[in-house]
């Protein structure tokens, strides 16, 4: 997706030659030596919408093909999770995992979801505040609950309680939309420490999108 702000890049070129050289994003995926699978057809087809409609494939999907069963499972969690029907609205979500992503350093995330912030709020200034520190941008009440609640299950779970619940609830959150919140914030903390683990490297094409 594009804004007006956007600077439309052709498939997979870098955004800048200087940041790909000291990236060395799209040379090495991940740190692992881990050979594709052969796709299967649904996962064939899955990747090429994503060229039909990204223009690349994200890398993420590329480091998992390693195992058919792991990268199906991936695909259907996270198309679950952020692009179904939710009280949560699709930018709400793609929030929740930059803040996630910022408490853990995760790179990939950040680059990948911060650029989708960019898109969806058609604010590239809202993007690299949420990259840099959720709590300097200018958020509603709702949001700041929500990303409190969500780094709060990131950096120190044990201390979620009832009276974060209230709050949620306070700002307007159902308890379905309370589910969706801890589980998108579990993704992204399952995704954060993979990617880490493996040193896994976002298209370089995520560094121009929405500027």
């Amino acid at each position: 997706m594009t804004t007006r702000n956007s600077k439309r890049l052709p498939p997979g070129r870098p955004a800048n030659k200087r940041a790909s050289a000291a990236a060395g994003d799209d040379t090495a995926i991940t740190a692992l030596s881990l050979p594709a699978a052969s796709l299967s057809a649904d996962m064939e087809a899955y990747f090429g919408k994503c060229e039909e409609k990204l223009g690349f494939v994200p890398n993420v999907l590329k480091a998992y093909a390693f195992d058919m069963a792991k990268l199906s499972a991936f695909v259907a969690m996270y198309n679950d999770l952020m692009l179904a029907p939710s009280g949560l609205s699709k930018l709400e979500r793609e929030m929740i995992a930059v803040a996630v992503s910022a408490h853990n350093r995760c790179y990939y995330c950040l680059v990948a979801h911060g650029a989708a912030v960019r898109a969806l709020s058609g604010d590239p200034v809202l993007g690299e505040l949420m990259v840099m520190n959720y709590r300097t941008a200018r958020l509603s009440k709702r949001e700041r609950a929500m990303l409190d609640f969500a780094v709060k299950l990131t950096a120190e779970p044990w201390l979620a309680g009832e009276d974060d619940r209230t709050a949620l609830r306070r700002a307007g959150f159902s308890d379905r939309d309370i589910w969706d919140i801890a589980a998108v914030a579990g993704f992204f903390n399952m995704t954060n420490r993979v990617a880490s683990a493996t040193d896994m490297r976002p298209n370089s094409v995520y560094h121009g999108q929405a500027r």
